[in-house]
This record gives structure tokens, sequence and C-alpha cells, in this order.
């Protein structure tokens, strides 16, 4: 793929390869720079040391070391890593703000990211302990690697030593410390898991109404009055769920009649986020910045903006989980199904489903716990130089389990609803054949007891 400006980059395990156009902005841009370096003037990090050490300065000789020294003395992280994915996900985001200009680094820098990203090695990023003001202890394992520090993950997942060591340029190495990368990536990268998981939640809440037999009166689009988001809801709910003549009862259980406003709640969350994830990627996250000619502090790192709505996509997620568990326990309900008790063949000598419904009781407690906003709790690091931060990595990092439990809960919603229908045998509406038909493709028909635990495994990947 041709990146020819900044929102170009794209997640997707595709090869990427900057413009000509670009690459000559960036070479104007580090000219900027390095002339403006040259008047002498302290630039925090590049002639000075950094935090509570930002008013030594350094000599000529310091600082021809000191951009690599950078990322040396911060990498005190350590296993478990980021997994592949969320580890390209801070590459690509980090090489999406050096192509605003803010950094002031090299086309060669970019270069050598873009390198990074079309190889199949990637850093080894400690998952946890990044407590600053910033990403310091996370980036700096990031982006050792261009140095010879560190480690990488080979494509069989196996750790081993960085394969190059480029020379790092004036500035570059805390720019390659600055800002909020990590969150960034990794929360654009929730993102579009959490879209995904949107559209299944939508079909498998439309199956559990279908075949309970709900009262569709909940799902009308009047309900939606004053709201677009839960009108476009329920109007997707209604159109997979099918019509119904003869309702079961006058009122479905609450967890089936309030579907439309959990989704629409995750909707929302969604794209609030997504928006704060764009705001992170165009606005100035560099710390110095090059502004207007001139190198700019700026407090770009904090950031609070992704944190607060990683947090509420999170508490969203918890939400709708805690419905879609409510719903699973009354389709093992003959009251509310008129199906087998816990949907067994044979009740009594068979459990059914009902261990499935507890497996889900406990991912729901544990997204309750994941609940509790990451954006609180600030500790002093660096002698009180940074004395608030907004734990960003540690929200990105929530918000990624969040989305993981809440998947495996809808997975044990999932597999009630497949044996609902075949206990049922009620005709599936149309716009459901295909989302349970594909259950199919990996669900063996459930006529006894057997290991759930492998089912319900399927369907989870089948909904990532």
């Amino acid at each position: 793929m041709l990146i020819d400006k900044p929102a170009d980059v794209v997640l997707d395990r595709v090869p990427l390869e900057l413009s000509p156009d670009l690459i000559e902005r960036l070479r104007t841009t580090r000219y900027a720079v390095l002339s403006a370096l040259r008047g002498g003037d302290p630039v925090y990090g590049v002639n000075t040391g950094m935090g509570a050490m930002s008013k030594v300065r350094l000599s000529e000789p310091e600082q021809s070391v000191h951009q690599r020294n950078l990322l040396l003395g911060r990498a005190v992280g350590g296993p478990p890593w980021l997994s592949r994915d969320e580890a390209r996900a801070v590459v690509v985001a980090r090489l999406r703000t050096f192509l605003n200009g803010d950094a002031g680094v090299s086309a060669e820098l970019c270069l050598q990211l873009v390198e990074l990203l079309n190889s199949e090695v990637i850093p080894a990023i400690p998952l946890e302990g990044a407590g600053s003001a910033g990403e310091i202890i996370p980036l700096a394992h990031a982006f050792g690697p261009l140095v010879g520090i560190g480690s990488v993950l080979t494509a069989d997942g196996t750790v081993s030593a960085p394969p190059t060591s480029f020379q790092l340029g004036p500035k570059e190495g805390i720019a390659l410390l600055a800002g909020i990368p990590g969150a960034t990536g990794r929360a654009w990268l929730q993102v579009s898991r959490a879209r995904t998981l949107l559209d299944y939640q939508r079909l498998t809440a439309a199956a559990g109404i279908a075949v309970i037999g709900a009262s569709r009166d909940p799902y009308s689009p009047l309900c939606g009055r004053g709201d677009e988001v839960l009108n476009a809801e329920l109007a997707r709910l209604l159109e997979l769920a099918g019509a119904e003549d003869e309702p079961r009862s006058l009122q479905a259980p609450v967890s089936f009649r309030v579907a439309g406003h959990a989704i629409a709640n995750v909707e929302r969350a969604v794209v609030r986020l997504a928006e704060a994830v764009e705001r992170a990627f165009t606005g100035v996250t560099d710390s110095p910045a090059f502004l207007d000619g001139e190198f700019v502090g700026t407090a770009g790192f904090h950031g609070i903006d992704l944190a607060a709505h990683c947090d509420q996509l999170v508490a969203a997620l918890t939400h709708s989980a805690e419905v879609s568990a409510a719903r699973l326990h009354r389709l093992l309900d003959p009251a509310v199904t008129g199906l087998p008790a816990q949907l067994a063949h044979e009740p009594g000598p068979q459990a059914g489903l009902v261990a499935v419904h507890k497996k889900a009781v406990a991912l729901v407690h544990e997204l309750r716990r994941l609940a509790l906003p990451s954006a609180i709790g600030s500790i002093e690091t660096s002698n009180g130089q940074e004395d608030v931060q907004s734990f960003s990595w540690e929200a990105a990092g929530g918000l990624a389990d969040a989305v993981r439990l809440a998947r495996d809960v809808l997975a044990c919603e999932v597999l009630a609803v497949f044996q609902a229908f075949a206990l049922a045998k009620r005709p599936i509406p149309p716009a459901l054949q295909e989302f349970l038909g594909s259950v199919a493709a990996v669900v063996p028909p459930i006529e006894a007891d057997r290991t759930f635990g492998v089912d319900l495994q399927r369907i989870a990947e089948n909904l990532s």
C-alpha cells in the first residue's frame, strides 16, 4: 500500500510504502529541525536530561549517545508480552503520528518503521508496567529493537535478539518515546474488534427473541423516538427476528426487551472511542513538538481522552454481557421457552447447558472488575515531575480484555440459542439462517451432555 499522508496507514497486514512526496515532506521538516537545533537553545530531551533531570545540559559527546540511551535506560519491562496484533498496532500508530511532522524525525527512521511492519518480526512489548505520565517503558521496548536493544517476537512466537541497529539522529530517541501511540494503536485495534462483536450481538439477541417467541412490541421503531441510534437498533432487531403473530406471553423477560438499548449503548461507546482515536492520531502528542518552526513543550502524552472512552466502552460491554448472560439463563427456563429444562434432551439424566450459564456468570464477574475506571488514582513518579497519569495504556489493555470476555459471554448465549432452535424445531427467520448456519458448521448437534468448552471455543473464534 502506497502511503501519501498520515491517515493512509492501516492496520491490515499489507505491505506498506511511503510515497516519494511524503518522504520529501519529511526530509524538509527534518532539515528545519536540525537547523533549529544548531541554535543551541535548550530543547528538552535533546540537549538536556529528561524528567527531573531536565535542567542538566548535555555536552556534545553526551548528546551523541543520548538518544539511544533514552531507550536503553527505560526498557525495564518483561513478559508477558503484547500479542502480535497489538504490538503491530503500536508500531503502526507510531508511524502514523510521525508522518504528521510534529516529531521532526528523519524520513530514514520512518522507513525503518515501514521495514519493521513489512517483516515478520514484531518487537516484544511488555503488557504491563507503564506507570508514567506517558508510555516511555513500553515504547522503549517497542522501538529499542531498532537500535539493537531488547527483544523481538518472530513469526513462530519465539523471542530473539533484534536483527538491526539503526543510528538515531538528534531528537529521534525522545520522539520514539513521546506521546501515546501505544494506547492509540491498541484502542484503534479494539474499535475494529468491538464493531465485529456488535454485529454478532445483534444477531444473537434477535435469534433469542425469535426462538422464545417474544412479543415484538419493544422493537417497534416507534419506541426509539428522539434517539436515532436506538431507533436504528430496534429496526435491525425487528428485521432480523422477523414477525411473531402469536407471542408466547404479553411481555418477555426484561433481558430480551432491552436488547436494543444495550446494543445501542455499546454502539455509541464504540463511535465515541473511534473519534477519540482519530483525535489522538491528528492532534499534537509529541513533546517537544516542532510547531511553526519552534520546539514547543506539550502535554500531548496525557491520554485522558482515550482512557476515558476506553473505560466507557468497557462499561458498555459489561452491561451488554450482563444482559446476554441473563437471556442465556432465561433460555434454560421452560416457563420462558416451552422447551425441555436447561435445554437438555433428557432433563435429569442430562445437565444440558446449565454449566455453560455458570461459565458466563464467571466471565461477567471478571468484566465487572474491569469496569473500574483506569483513569483514576494518580501516583507521583520522577521525583514529583510526573505527578499525574491518565493510565491510558492500562485503559486500552483493559478494553482488550473486555472485548474478549464479552465475546466469550456471547459465545455461551449463541450455543444456547443454537440448541433452543434445534429443540423447538421452529423455522429459523431468513435473516438469521446464515448466522445459525455458521454455528452449525462448527458445532455438531447436541443430543447429550459433552465437553461444551470445545464448542464454545469454536463459536468464539467464529465471532472474532
